[in-house]
């Protein structure tokens, strides 16, 4: 496994995808309709729809603009068309013109609708450009990498009682495995480390990171504090509850497993670009598309979320690999998860066995195969808002 080579698509700042998309992007929520019109007559294209883009508070504004660019950016991305109205806040052209910028070896395009003279007009010159990405993406040749290649984001949701038994250590153990081999491995939803934060804190590199771990953490639960609400409801969720979860500080200790055991060498604030090798916190809510999006936006190029209830989210350009922490939930929704880790809790795998099926998996993903998420062409996308719509 050490030496395994993996197939994908190096890009023109030594970046490797797994895939090789073409994303169509709404620059703000008037130009969904327009973007669904276009992705409907390219299906081999993949596209995202949002409500923001404009009426937001420039700071917002900027956290947008970077998620919806860094999705631009991915090395899972051969090309981007941009679709904005061309009276928003957060604009078509610049949006083309900051990705272009931090990658200018991709294909970048854009268009507004006010320009084009309406959504038709824009439809058909954007299916046209869409068509020609999608003949040129073919044209690209891939390449070998390895797990030097791979930035792995770990996730967890619909969390159960196994969780933290099963499918979260199995996953701690690839994280190990994948930064021991020279990759990068981002560990997020920093609600979900409120009660554990002094376990990942004993492992940063220096105390700068060590007090970045503790005010991130503390920073999002005095959050939480000032708004005078009960945490419990929404983290633990009810399922999380019925699931056999009592706790923030219960889920918290089960998570936290996501990362293994390598040292914490950064921390990043949400959808910032991932530059370390090894183990990075990114500052992400629990909410698992929010996580997944920013990840994505970071630049991870390939998920792997454990679930304990089930999930079938998925990224429009990341695989995104389910694991589940029960035998029962993987027979349950089989169209939905990839990997069942409940073979610990029945005695059929080792801990180590399971971590070689999950590598084995992503093999077979670099080849060709599919997750159960592209299968059912999910597309979740979902922005961490900071402020009110003005």
């Amino acid at each position: 496994m050490k030496n395994t080579k993996i197939l994908g698509f190096r890009r023109g700042d030594n970046s490797f995808g797994l895939r090789n998309k073409v994303i169509i992007i709404p620059s703000v929520h008037c130009a969904n309709k327009c973007v669904e019109n276009i992705a409907k007559l390219n299906p081999d294209s993949v596209y995202i729809t949002h409500q923001h883009g404009c009426s937001q508070l420039d700071y917002d504004a900027k956290q947008t603009q970077m998620v919806l660019a860094g999705h631009g950016t991915n090395p899972n991305v051969y090309g981007v068309l941009i679709i904005g109205l061309g009276c928003e806040v957060i604009s078509a052209d610049n949006l083309a013109k900051n990705i272009k910028e931090n990658t200018p070896y991709k294909e970048v395009h854009h268009l507004i609708i006010q320009e084009e003279g309406g959504v038709l007009n824009t439809t058909k010159k954007g299916d046209a450009i869409v068509k020609q990405m999608l003949l040129n993406a073919q044209k690209q040749t891939q390449s070998f990498g390895d797990w030097s290649d791979i930035v792995l984001g770990t996730e967890c949701g619909g969390s159960d009682a196994f969780s933290g038994l099963s499918a979260n250590p199995a996953l701690g153990a690839v994280s190990d495995f994948i930064i021991e081999h020279g990759g990068s491995v981002i560990l997020a939803e920093t609600t979900e480390l409120i009660g554990a934060e002094h376990l990942l804190a004993k492992r940063a590199i220096n105390e700068e990171i060590k007090n970045k771990v503790y005010s991130t953490i503390n920073n999002f639960e005095q959050l939480v504090l000032n708004s005078h609400a009960d945490i419990r409801g929404a983290n633990p969720s009810p399922g999380n509850i019925a699931g056999g979860l009592s706790s923030i500080e219960e889920k918290s200790l089960g998570c936290i497993y996501k990362a293994g055991s390598k040292p914490l060498v950064d921390v990043k604030e949400y959808a910032h670009k991932i530059t370390q090798k090894g183990l990075t916190l990114m500052n992400t809510p629990g909410n698992d598309i929010e996580q997944l999006s920013g990840m994505v936006a970071g630049g991870c190029n390939l998920c792997i979320f454990t679930t304990g209830r089930g999930t079938p989210t998925g990224s429009p350009i990341t695989p995104t690999i389910k694991v589940s922490s029960n035998t029962k939930t993987f027979l349950n929704m089989q169209d939905c998860i990839d990997i069942n880790a409940g073979d610990i809790l029945d005695g059929k795998k080792t801990m180590e066995e399971k971590k070689e099926e999950i590598l084995e998996f992503v093999i077979k993903l670099s080849q060709g195969d599919l997750t159960k998420a592209e299968i059912n062409k999910q597309n979740d996308f979902s922005i961490w808002r900071l402020a009110t719509t003005c």
